[in-house]
């Protein structure tokens, strides 16, 4: 297992595929997938084409192709040339060091650490509209802020078990790897 003194490594890995999504007024993060498939969170594509800067700084564009409200995830397709990560499996134990990786107001690739809290529905008196209660979310102490969605969600060896969705109530919340998978296998 890694050590937190071991995180700064592991985390450099991931942020090798994680690009800023800039759409409209507003953007996020977005992550490589698949060759040529970014996933992101819905509420970060404002429009169909968005602007993609990778990690070294290039510029490129993408067309969003699928968009799913009720899980907020969209897939942009785009010529990006980066590393794919591994996914884990996002049933962690309560307590496990998680980290997720974005552009929270404006820092590029800032990593932020935090516990694994759960898997599961919302906590009752957690609501929000456009989040459909029924579906399980990643739940975890993560210090999120705008620039963070789309962006991945990582267990201590670095797989990606979700991509952020949101702060609500203190809590980080993510979408769950393998509803990506599905999200990305039903709209390749």
């Amino acid at each position: 297992m890694t050590t937190a003194t071991s995180l700064a490594p592991v985390a450099e890995r991931l942020t090798r595929s994680v690009v800023q999504v800039l759409s409209g007024a507003g953007g996020g993060a977005g992550l490589l997938w698949e060759s040529g498939l970014v996933v992101t969170n819905a509420h970060v594509t404002q429009t169909r084409e968005v602007g993609l800067v990778l990690p070294d700084g290039r510029r490129t564009r993408g067309v969003v192709t699928a968009y799913d409200g009720r899980r907020d995830l969209a897939l942009i397709r785009a010529a990006v040339d980066l590393p794919l990560c591994a996914t884990g499996d996002p049933r962690l134990r309560a307590g496990a060091l998680v980290f997720a990786v974005g552009h929270p107001l404006g820092v590029t690739q800032a990593v932020c650490a935090g516990v694994f809290q759960a898997l599961g529905k919302l906590p009752a008196g957690l609501r929000l509209p456009r989040l459909d209660p029924r579906l399980d979310w990643l739940q975890a102490d993560l210090r999120l802020a705008p620039g963070n969605s789309g962006g991945p969600i990582a267990d201590a060896e670095g797989r990606v078990i979700g991509i952020s969705a949101m702060i609500l109530g203190g809590l980080g919340l993510g979408v769950p790897s393998p509803e990506i998978e599905a999200f990305v296998k039903a709209n390749r």
